[in-house]
């Protein structure tokens, strides 16, 4: 089956990825391509470009700019955001700085009919997230959508097939954004959709084949969904000579070891073990506050207590179910995206390490994984767990980590997560989970004056950890939370809900 593709030119956004999950949901294959490189590989069976938004303004010294390439190959072109700008500089347009920076939901408007928008509502909700937009537009371009903000909202020009878009198509929130994607690839493009998880799987396994050679691995295992399909492609790859190690920090959930534990001994496919290197862990993290330095130290403790195993084992490779929403909010990836936070199997890496690194899911999404997983055989059990830092609950304790603390927030997390199960919302919602605050507050239990701890309570609905909503969870369960709580663990006097949305905030608070 031929196999054909769309080429993502990545300016630095943090949802570059997030397109090519998009474009991927087609079943129509994609490459990134840092829109620092000037030429391209192969061009056979390229359908079509898109060029990616970004962090830079157009108006920059050195701004990043189009390849020439891109036009050169006469195929259709998207361009979305800051692509969208850069091709409106580059063909005689004018973009001008806003006046303020536009974040979230606008309502677009379509001016013309146009093959991108087939079989979409002539006002629909989008999301946007930039500080510069197209004032003016290059002679053979017209504005096909507008906002009440912008005029210049969608563009198009079919001498040079380009089509541009100053919001992001590719988020959860832009509500038919999946469609324009798939307008654009499929029906614009012309793609044959064929690409699926099993081509994923049968290309990662051989991937893992010719990489590991015959050296034993050690999968860095948490329980999580991540490190299962990652244990999984291991297993199908190499079989035995996949060790699974479960580190538990010491910073895990409550009960998580001893589950953790049981389900595993359950697949006698993997060598599994298990090593205690708590006190190791909570002895590093006394009296850290900065969030930086917790992710940093927990995630050279990860390395050194697997270094020391592997070199037990003689094993010469180190996997780690690293996605990648990991790393683009740790390192610039394929462009030029800006750091948003250090990852514990990312930004915790040392230079120099003996372990070479086998990371098979680094550039999928939660629910590819989840897809992925599924189509291994996993169990729904792993598969449906909301997201787990791998810092643990100490990215969870704001300021410094403490045994009471931890405990505290354990007991917390259990009664919120319990109640959501309780009320059948737990499937319901990407992500739920507890903060514990370094601020105290004055309340009253009994008859007596309390002066003791605040506890944040958050849950968000999304698909993709890329962009979230605060999940709108019933008065009634909210109630019985907090009441639960304030009532079961002791001190804790205060419980709050947050509604802040990704973005600007992100899911988990440091």
């Amino acid at each position: 089956m031929r196999m054909d593709w769309i080429l993502i030119i990545d300016f630095g956004s943090q949802y570059t990825q997030l397109i090519a999950r998009r474009i991927r949901e087609q079943r129509v294959y994609c490459r990134i391509q840092s829109c620092l490189e000037s030429g391209l590989e192969s061009p056979e069976n390229l359908r079509g470009i898109i060029l990616s938004g970004g962090p830079a303004s157009v108006a920059d010294v050195g701004a990043p700019m189009i390849p020439d390439f891109v036009f050169d190959l006469n195929l259709p072109v998207l361009g979305i955001c800051y692509g969208l700008q850069a091709a409106v500089k580059q063909f005689g347009g004018t973009v001008k700085k806003s006046s303020r920076r536009e974040y979230g939901p606008a309502s677009l408007k379509i001016l013309r009919e146009n093959p991108l928008f087939a079989g979409i509502t002539n006002t629909s909700r989008v999301w946007m997230s930039h500080g510069d937009h197209a004032l003016r537009l290059p002679k053979e371009f017209r504005a096909i959508g507008s906002t009440p903000s912008l005029k210049n909202a969608a563009v198009y020009c079919g001498e040079k097939q380009f089509y541009g878009l100053q919001f992001h198509p590719e988020v959860y929130h832009t509500d038919y954004g999946r469609e324009i994607l798939g307008n654009f690839a499929i029906q614009i493009c012309r793609c044959h959709p064929g690409w699926t998880p099993e081509h994923f799987i049968n290309q990662t396994v051989t991937e893992i084949k010719g990489t590991s050679d015959k050296s034993k691995v050690i999968c860095a295992l948490s329980g999580g969904v991540d490190s299962a399909v990652c244990a999984a492609l291991l297993s199908k790859a190499i079989g035995k000579r996949t060790i699974a190690v479960f580190v538990d920090n010491g910073l895990l959930r409550k009960n998580e070891s001893s589950e953790v534990k049981e389900a595993f001994r359950k697949y006698p496919q993997l060598d599994f073990r298990f090593v205690d290197a708590s006190a190791i862990f909570l002895k590093r993290l006394r009296n850290v506050r900065d969030p930086e330095r917790k992710r940093k130290i927990i995630g050279r403790a990860f390395i050194e207590v697997f270094s020391d195993f592997a070199k037990k084992e003689k094993a010469d490779f180190l996997a780690q179910g690293t996605l990648y929403p990991d790393l683009i909010e740790s390192v610039s990836f394929k462009g030029p995206s800006a750091l948003i936070k250090s990852h514990h199997n990312v930004g915790g890496l040392p230079k120099r390490m003996k372990l070479k690194i086998i990371e098979p899911l680094k550039e999928l999404f939660k629910d590819e994984v989840r897809e992925v997983g599924k189509a291994l055989g996993l169990p729904k059990s792993f598969l449906k767990r909301h997201p787990f830092p791998g810092p643990g609950l100490a990215v969870r304790i704001i300021g410094s980590v403490s045994t009471e603390k931890l405990e505290m927030l354990r007991e917390a997390d259990y009664i919120f997560i319990s109640e959501l199960k309780q009320a059948g919302l737990y499937d319901k919602v990407w992500q739920a989970f507890c903060v514990l605050l370094p601020v105290k507050s004055v309340g009253i239990m009994g008859d007596e004056r309390t002066y003791e701890n605040t506890l944040a309570l958050r849950a968000v609905t999304g698909v993709d950890g890329m962009t979230a909503d605060w999940a709108r969870i019933p008065e009634n369960v909210l109630e019985t939370v907090s009441s639960r709580i304030t009532r079961e663990v002791k001190g804790i006097n205060r419980v709050v809900y947050d509604i802040s949305s990704k973005p600007p905030a992100t899911i988990e608070w440091e």
